[in-house]
């Protein structure tokens, strides 16, 4: 598949995706969410890690009020055809995966970055959930991923009140990993994402499917889940090198198996 509103590069591991329509602030469309949803596909396969950023100054600026014209009748239908299954796809990948924002983190686009295992923000990154100034409600899993990263009142004010919360505020309230200066975000976003490819592969991907089901799993689930990956785990060629890089002191030299 060829990309007009993406970019993607392979480097030490990892799979880099940069949203690429910088003259519309990457505002999402069928287009461009067609083109994320296979290059993520493709990433997971090639890569151990994966970090989605940006071109331009803005990560997102949410689905284009333009766009959303076309659906008059309904437009929450590329939720259901578009969005939607993207982020199942993101929630289930193998692999880690890593939001590098910038600028405008707006609306649907807010909801993609948040889902992240690990989010690292620019100083010049704001969070807006903007539904509430043109009627809309939230979208993009914000809901959800709003009220568990936040107190439900945070979220609330955050969706309620439509206001720009800060990268600064954001790190404060627990929503986002790291705030480096912009010029450094892709760098140290992919300066993790580099760590994650160089660990146990398979326990890495156990290790975040595990946790997106505690969050909606009782107690007992969670302690048996972690007993049938622990067993799967102990398995693996990678948990044999990481026990004798340990017994002989030296760094693991992981293989992703």
């Amino acid at each position: 598949m060829s990309y007009n509103k993406i970019e993607i590069e392979i480097a030490n591991g990892v799979g880099i995706i940069r949203l690429n329509d910088p003259e519309r602030l990457n505002a999402t469309t069928r287009q461009m969410l067609e083109e994320l949803h296979e290059a993520v596909g493709k990433l997971e396969s090639e890569t151990a890690a994966i970090v989605l950023t940006t071109k331009g100054r803005a990560f997102c600026a949410g689905a284009g009020l333009d766009r959303l014209g076309e659906d008059a009748a309904d437009v929450g239908i590329g939720l259901e055809t578009h969005v939607n299954p993207l982020l199942r796809t993101l929630r289930d990948l193998d692999v880690p995966w890593i939001s590098a924002v910038r600028g405008a983190v707006v609306g649907v686009g807010c909801g993609l970055a948040l889902s992240a295992d690990l989010i690292i923000a620019s100083e010049s990154a704001f969070f807006l959930q903007g539904f509430a100034r043109v009627g809309l409600v939230p979208d993009g899993g914000s809901t959800y991923l709003l009220t568990r990263a936040l107190t439900r009142n945070r979220a609330m004010e955050m969706m309620l009140l439509a206001d720009k919360l800060s990268a600064k505020q954001a790190h404060e309230w627990g929503l986002v990993n790291r705030v480096v200066p912009d010029a450094d975000l892709e760098s140290a976003a992919c300066e993790i994402a580099a760590r994650l490819a160089r660990g146990p592969k398979v326990a890495l991907g156990m290790m975040r499917r595990m946790v997106w089901k505690a969050l909606d799993s009782p107690w007992e689930a969670c302690l048996k889940a972690e007993r049938e990956a622990q067993r799967a785990a102990g398995n693996t060629e990678d948990f044999k090198e990481g026990l004798a890089a340990f017994l002989e002191k030296r760094p693991p030299a992981f293989k992703g198996r």
